[in-house]
């Protein structure tokens, strides 16, 4: 089946006799085949399912493991463990080493509690120590008011009262002050240390005697508490590594018994019969069908298929009372780390095309394109290699270094094309560099440091090497990579709109609307546009022999405008007044969204030119310091270009990332995507780290 369209789904309604069900689910699980539709309760002379005896005895267990699993870490086994070797874990040693656990994670929370209120009371204590009174006489008094805190300055509090006590001292840099006066003089007091810029210090009144005695004591307290916490949090540690795989591969265990024995509950069930509901994919129907023969006296599998012009999941009020199906993606191998991309957007809706394949080849050359470096790639590729090799049963961590793999090898290829490496230039204009060496990769090039140049129409320009840090005049290729990002734009968003005309005409719109006029109106008017727009601005802009296109491509562009006009009106049913301003406005948008593909030459550039900072203003030095035996400065220029080079790349991987997602999200999948699908979840084992039985 087609890598651009997701698996073809299909209904499946299975009944048969009540005493089967337990089978049924041993069935269904081994499969891993069905997404279940939980049964609502409506239909009558049916009820919802009763959960097994032994739920809720493996529930609390399960319970008790996923709070183990809160306080350390785990591990991940580096293959799967047997289910065997697993359960006699979980009904000997494990048990108890996850009471220990919680039981030490119970007093390291109240450690940390009693640390926390004694480092309170040590702040307070410190403070007023100094003051050399004890703390019970800091308050509590009738008629007198008492003030303590800090101050900014002391020499104001010289116009007190002498009638009045005060006592000083001082913290570090704070001046601590204790102030005790006659209450009816507490309202002058205050404005005076107000002027002071006064702080008062909460009086904690659970302390009694003298505060540098208490002090002390609390220290001490301290010292101890931390040293108990120390040791408990090395106790974790080493029940991590002890105990750590086998709470992994028990949490998955427990969960597959506590799916399998609370599944009834999502079945509907008579007196004597049972009937599940789901949806499974139509490249095991056949397999999934003569699985349920013994467990099932009636299975019934239909294919699904989209009314006319509801294949959409919009939010308008027309038409949409189809249950659309789960989304499953095609089996993918090379290209399964790019469905990473796709589920961050949200899966696409049924029968719509999958970005998935697509983004496999655009996606590295957009990020290849913007970092281009040989040595960037190459660091990349090794990142993506060390997690891959790291990754063991996680197969998250296994995609995501596939994924680093592949934007490392197009940041590499296109290194190569733009003869860059590690911010240099391998074919330099102007001085050498280390990087000339690697010219050696490279056919004979002439005084340009071209192996070949060519011109092409629409004034575009094609050179190998592509240097593409150096302006025209300097025999660089700057503003043709500048009109290529244009040119690459402009396509991309072509192809985006060519796949919406495709859904359009076969599966509608969430306006209910379908067919071949249907698509001419939604996706065609702007394919006119995007054509029309480029014939006018060439001709506008291009060279002199180009003039002739302005009036074609501002006709072309108007009356697609005009088109526009009508389908907001007839198609989306804005008012005809407000379609006349609002069709301009979209128009105009489209703009935009090419120029935004410009960012592939700009992010780039500048990459490049911090790399190229470090070289000229680190590198550059060293190799003086070296040659004029000045060793002592060696170690820092090179840590400091080390630094540099490692900053131009941990920028580059994370800025090209972020432009070429927005380049795919926003400028090229809201021209067609619908992103509205639910995820395909099959009821069943999924093993990770333990083996299936």
């Amino acid at each position: 089946m087609s890598q651009v369209h997701t698996q073809k789904m299909g209904r499946l309604i299975a009944a048969g006799s009540k005493d089967k069900l337990e089978e049924l689910i041993d069935c269904l699980a081994n499969l891993n085949a069905l997404h279940i539709i939980e049964y609502d309760g409506l239909e009558d002379g049916f009820k919802l399912g009763s959960p097994k005896e032994e739920a809720e005895i493996v529930g609390k267990r399960l319970n008790k493991l996923r709070s183990a699993a809160s306080i350390v870490e785990g591990k991940s086994p580096k293959k799967p463990i047997s289910v065997e070797k697993i359960r006699s874990e979980l009904h000997n040693s494990l048990p108890d080493a996850v009471e220990l656990l919680l039981e030490k994670s119970t007093r390291l929370d109240l450690l940390e509690n009693k640390i926390s209120s004694l480092s309170e009371n040590k702040i307070f204590l410190e403070l007023i120590s100094s003051l050399d009174l004890d703390v019970e006489l800091l308050s509590g008094y009738e008629n007198i008011s008492s003030f303590v805190g800090t101050v900014s300055d002391l020499t104001l509090l010289d116009d007190i009262d002498q009638d009045n006590l005060i006592f000083t001292g001082q913290f570090k840099r704070s001046n601590v002050i204790a102030l005790f006066v006659k209450n009816e003089d507490s309202s002058s007091i205050q404005s005076i240390l107000n002027a002071c810029g006064f702080q008062a210090i909460s009086i904690l009144e659970n302390l009694h005697g003298n505060p540098g005695h208490l002090l002390s004591e609390i220290m001490e307290n301290i010292i101890t508490l931390e040293s108990e916490k120390s040791s408990i949090i090395k106790d974790l540690e080493l029940w991590n590594n002890e105990f750590g795989v086998s709470l992994i591969c028990g949490l998955e265990l427990l969960e597959r018994e506590h799916d399998i024995l609370t599944a009834p509950v999502k079945i509907a069930v008579s007196n004597h019969a049972f009937l599940v509901d789901g949806w499974i994919e139509m490249s095991r129907s056949e397999e999934v069908e003569n699985a349920l023969l013994d467990c099932c006296i009636f299975t019934e599998i239909s294919p699904f298929k989209i009314k006319a012009g509801e294949g959409g999941h919009g939010h308008s009020d027309h038409s949409h009372n189809q249950k659309m199906p789960p989304i499953a993606y095609q089996n993918r191998n090379l290209s399964k780390p790019m469905e990473l991309l796709t589920d961050a957007v949200g899966r696409p809706a049924y029968g719509r095309i999958d970005p998935t394949l697509f983004m496999f080849v655009t996606y590295p050359i957009f990020f290849g394109m913007m970092l281009g470096d040989m040595a960037y790639g190459i660091i990349t590729m090794s990142l993506g290699a060390f997690i891959m090799g790291k990754s063991g049963s996680n197969n998250l961590m296994n995609l995501g270094g596939k994924f680093l793999i592949y934007i490392g090898l197009g940041t590499f290829v296109f290194g190569y094309l733009y003869a860059e490496f590690a911010g240099w230039e391998i074919f330099p204009h102007g001085h050498s560099n280390p990087a000339e060496v690697l010219s050696i990769f490279y056919p004979p090039v002439d005084s340009h440091g071209s192996v070949w140049h060519h011109s092409y129409p629409f004034g575009i320009e094609l050179a190998y090497p592509f240097h593409r840090v150096v302006l025209v005049e300097d025999h660089g290729n700057l503003e043709h990579l500048v009109l290529l990002t244009i040119y690459l734009g402009l396509i991309h968003i072509l192809f985006g709109r060519l796949i919406g005309f495709r859904d359009v005409m076969f599966y509608g719109t969430d306006h209910g609307h379908i067919g071949f006029f249907a698509a001419f109106f939604e996706h065609g008017v702007w394919i006119i546009l995007l054509i029309g727009g480029f014939l006018f601005s060439y001709g506008f802009l291009g060279p002199k022999e180009a003039e002739y296109m302005m009036l074609p491509g501002m006709f072309i562009a108007i009356s697609a405008v005009i088109l526009l006009i009508w389908t907001l009106f007839k198609y989306h049913g804005i008012p005809l007044a407000i379609s006349l301003i609002l069709a301009p406005i979209e128009a105009i948008g489209m703009m935009p969204s090419v120029i935004s593909y410009v960012r592939l030459f700009a992010v780039g550039v500048v990459g490049v030119k911090i790399a190229e900072t470090g070289n000229i203003k680190l590198f550059e030095p060293m190799v003086h310091a070296i040659e004029h035996s000045e060793f002592l400065v060696v170690p820092f220029l090179l840590i400091g270009w080390l630094a540099v080079q490692f900053f131009a790349w941990g920028l580059g991987v994370f800025s090209p990332n972020i432009h070429a997602a927005r380049l795919h999200f926003v400028e090229w999948m809201r021209q067609y995507y619908d992103s509205s699908g639910e995820e395909f979840s099959p009821f069943g084992f999924r093993s990770h780290h333990v083996e299936v039985e």
